[in-house]
């Protein structure tokens, strides 16, 4: 997988509602749902439902197993 995949498949996303899951550094996990709002050539940007946060990741996180997304509707 590279970035350039990935990136499409981000854009295709773009606006819907999904969980993600983020493992961050020292085994501390943050879940939260949310809405991708924009994406950029190295960033995309999160939209966090219950707080209103504004979180953004690399394509790189999804590469590397850091970001999961989880479709809500299975």
């Amino acid at each position: 997988m590279n970035v350039d995949i990935v990136r499409s498949n981000i854009e295709q996303i773009k606006g819907k509602n999904y969980h993600f899951r983020f493992n961050g550094n020292r085994n501390q996990v943050e879940e939260f749902n949310g809405i991708i709002k924009d994406c950029y050539p190295a960033i995309f940007i999160i939209e966090s439902k219950k707080d209103m946060k504004i979180r953004s990741f690399s394509y790189n996180d999804i590469i590397t197993s850091s970001l999961e997304i989880v479709d809500l509707k299975k």
